[in-house]
């Protein structure tokens, strides 16, 4: 096994266009998943590329239609610049430890795929689209497009994700809850962020997804549009038959659909305040 750590994302094309390597950012995610006996370096089944000293994808900046996170950006440098949303932080001050915010990175977490993943639901609940970038071309997808099972993306060989694109809309409402055996440096049992826009008697925007329910985040956009025409029971229903978790050692599926319903009949019980307000 070689490992490589290029200077630019230009040399780290170069070598996955000829190597079939495993890309590393912060680690956080990967050494876990490889980890043996205590003391023992895990052992990397492909090359490994670090990508984590690569500058051009911790930029992070804006323009009138997105906000642009490089992917290679920590939690904490995230969350520590002015042009990030306040619900980043939010979110962010719920994953793990401060070792680990320091570490792990917005695109290592997408990029890991987990059903559990902390950053997943506020990025898909805020509508993201992911730059994926190679040594011959780019191309611009829906996070829900992208992620397509536990642990798996539609990430091709050569390819980097280098930027996630928060599209810029108007939002009066935000509600996000993690559900988790403890406090800190849990994996959730349950997440939820929701979105909502209420303006004059109507509902313009509303955004709800769930991690930790299902294979991948659950978003049901159906759903979304009968809460937005108030047709709250037919919401509810689509929501149900949508979210269909799993008994593991963190959690149970009932467990897991109540809590879930909850959280959302909580949500929507906000918006109907603002709404009828």
């Amino acid at each position: 096994m070689e490992s490589f750590k290029p200077l630019n994302i230009e040399e780290a094309f170069d070598i996955l266009s000829v190597k079939d390597a495993i890309i590393v950012a912060g680690g956080t995610d990967a050494m876990v998943k490889r980890r043996t006996e205590p003391g023992i370096v895990p052992e990397f089944e492909n090359d490994v590329v670090f990508i984590n000293g690569i500058r051009e994808l911790k930029n992070i900046n804006s323009d009138e239609n997105y906000i642009y996170i490089g992917a290679g950006c920590t939690y904490t440098e995230a969350a520590e610049n002015e042009l990030i949303p306040d619900c980043f932080r939010t979110v962010i001050a719920d994953i793990a430890t401060p070792a680990i915010r320091n570490a792990g990175t917005l695109g290592g977490n997408v990029c890991n795929a987990s059903p559990a993943a902390d950053i997943l639901p506020l990025l898909y609940a805020l509508e993201a689209k992911l730059l994926i970038e190679s040594k011959s071309g780019n191309r611009t997808i829906p996070i829900e497009d992208f992620v397509v099972g536990p642990g798996r993306t539609d990430l091709k060989k050569g390819e980097i994700l280098t930027c996630i694109k928060i599209p810029l809309k108007e939002y009066n409402l935000f509600y996000y809850k993690k559900v988790g055996t403890r406090k800190a440096a849990a994996i959730s049992k349950i997440s939820f962020a929701g979105f909502a826009n209420v303006k004059t008697g109507k509902i313009k925007e509303f955004h709800a997804a769930f991690g930790s329910v299902g294979p991948t985040t659950v978003r049901v956009k159906k759903a979304e549009e009968e809460i937005k025409e108030m047709n709250i029971d037919e919401a509810l229903q689509l929501y149900g038959n949508s979210i269909n978790p799993i008994d593991d050692q963190r959690s149970t599926a009932i467990y897991r659909k109540k809590v879930s319903m909850n959280l959302l009949k909580d949500f929507i019980g906000k918006v109907e305040e603002k709404y009828n307000g």
